[in-house]
């Protein structure tokens, strides 16, 4: 099935190169365009998409504000023509942000990005290639969880240490990427750490010593997880 998205953009030049380049997409489905956002917003009650191309600097709504007020949210990506405001689509988890002027290719790569998500959104947690994608360097990000080693919390980052690559930083709180991992597979000990269940080798006075041979302490608040490892 075809990806079913709305662009919204208060100049009509960006709004035609989006129907120009959607069309030459098959996997792509462009079914409505809005030239303000509160207009989108009534559509979208009613009409829910799979994607949204949407601006950012707006007259009415900006595109941030408007991401922040739906209720049930498609993936999106950003076309705007002001780059600081990169970082504030990455926290809503923007697939991608598309700088004006926006060309085919870099069109067709964002286009591909929500196929590949919409394909990791559809697969069962149970298959053996169990994945978490993440947003980094702007870019989205394939992790193998059958790679991470363990994920650190740096304030407002997080940081996921792999067994053959270099770690991978992401704009994520510790509570968001729980609840992505497959649940019991996955626990936190500690308001810093998060462990896979299976590398946990040994419990050592208070800290868990990780296949690898790293050691990661275990808080109070997370206390539970020293009972209960030896019976998961």
């Amino acid at each position: 099935m075809p990806l079913r998205c709305i662009a919204i953009d208060d100049e009509p030049l960006a709004l035609t190169i989006i129907k120009t380049y959607a069309a030459r997409i098959p996997e792509l489905e462009l079914v409505q365009t809005f030239d303000d956002a509160v207009s989108a917003a009534e559509f979208l009650k009613s009409s829910p998409v799979d994607l949204l191309f949407l601006d950012i600097n707006m007259p009415d709504i900006t595109g941030l504000d408007l991401v922040r007020a739906l209720e049930i949210k498609p993936m999106i990506i950003f076309t705007t023509a002001y780059k600081q405001y990169a970082y504030d689509g990455f926290e809503l988890e923007a697939l991608d942000y598309l700088l004006k002027p926006i060309n085919m290719n870099r069109f067709a790569r964002a286009v591909q990005k929500a196929l590949d998500y919409r394909s990791y959104q559809q697969q069962s947690q149970e298959s053996e290639s169990e994945a978490l994608f993440v947003y980094s360097e702007y870019k989205l990000v394939k992790v193998d969880l059958r790679e991470v080693e363990y994920i650190e919390s740096l304030e407002d980052y997080i940081k996921i240490h792999l067994k053959h690559e270099k770690p991978i930083l992401t704009l994520m709180t510790m509570k968001k990427v729980l609840e992505k991992l497959p649940a019991g597979k996955f626990r936190r000990i500690h308001r810093s750490y998060i462990v896979p269940v299976a590398k946990v080798k040994a419990i050592v006075n208070r800290k868990v010593q990780l296949s690898s041979g790293k050691e990661l302490p275990v808080s109070d608040t997370y206390a539970d997880f020293l009972k209960e490892w030896g019976k998961l």
